[in-house]
């Protein structure tokens, strides 16, 4: 995150976001393109969660655990779901990061600025329409496609946990990472590139469809979490709104953090003990 001293040698190499003044220009002006934001951000996102399995899968057997030894531990240690999360979030991010400071830019560029007071006022009037607008969502698909499963079950990865330094690590794992390194892909990254040349509109319905894929479990060999990725597209349209409305990817953030904080409460904490 820039701090504004570390912003002003680079001024002269930066055109920033339309919105954070009322007289700026429509449209963002990167030193990159729309469809670099897609596709870096794609290959990013989907790498380092490949390298972070890899890693998590390696690192037993290079100390001489056995196959099943490792194959218990990434199942159903929370230890091991939180090392991968970390490391796959982190490397995300950092990828983001490097690519900005590559192009003399900084992370302002994308809607990283120091929160403000009306940023929670923005998070509850967003998470009142994401609640309004996902209920509509269901009851369409359900009239459209009365044989979509809206049924299923999303796999967090966090059973049976126990203890408080558990439900500590799972909390970090769903509520504080996942918001932080989302916005700032899809929403940040993307959205705000895609902006350069699509209308608020457009650019907002292409980053929340890239956004439901990403929710969809490809490749877990389950059939596709339908539910997921109307949910997380539903979501992201009032995400994409508040981060044009405001300038910001704080109150996304706080959108985000604020829904998985509802679903870990419900899931671990009330229902969960």
């Amino acid at each position: 995150m820039s701090n504004a001293s570390s912003d002003g040698g680079r001024a002269a190499h930066e055109v920033h976001d339309p919105t954070h003044h009322a007289d700026a220009p429509k449209r963002p002006k990167l030193p990159w393109g729309p469809w670099v934001s897609v596709i870096y951000a794609v290959v990013v996102f989907f790498a380092a969660q490949y390298v972070a399995g890899l890693f998590i899968y390696l690192y037993p057997l290079y100390h001489g655990w056995t196959a099943a030894q490792t194959q218990d531990w990434v199942n159903g240690s929370i230890v091991a779901q939180f090392i991968y999360i970390l490391l796959a979030e982190s490397l995300t991010f950092g990828a983001i990061w490097w690519f900005i400071r590559r192009k003399k830019g900084s992370l302002r560029l994308i809607g990283w600025r120091w929160p403000r007071w009306k940023d929670p006022v923005y998070t509850l009037a967003g998470y009142a329409a994401y609640f309004a607008l996902f209920a509509l969502m269901l009851m369409a698909a359900k009239a459209l496609v009365p044989g979509l499963n809206l049924d299923q079950k999303q796999e967090l990865g966090f059973d049976h946990v126990a203890g408080d330094a558990n439900l500590v690590l799972t909390f970090l794992s769903l509520v504080v990472l996942p918001p932080i390194v989302e916005e700032t892909v899809f929403r940040g990254f993307v959205f705000t590139g895609l902006l350069t040349k699509l209308k608020p509109l457009w650019a907002g319905l292409a980053t929340s469809a890239l956004f439901a894929a990403a929710h969809l479990q490809f490749g877990s060999g389950a059939p596709l979490l339908w539910v997921a990725g109307l949910d997380t597209f539903v979501l992201s349209l009032v995400l994409c709104y508040l981060r044009y409305k405001t300038s910001s990817l704080w109150p996304g953030i706080f959108l985000h953090a604020l829904k998985n904080g509802i679903a870990f409460l419900t899931l671990y904490v009330f229902v969960g003990r």
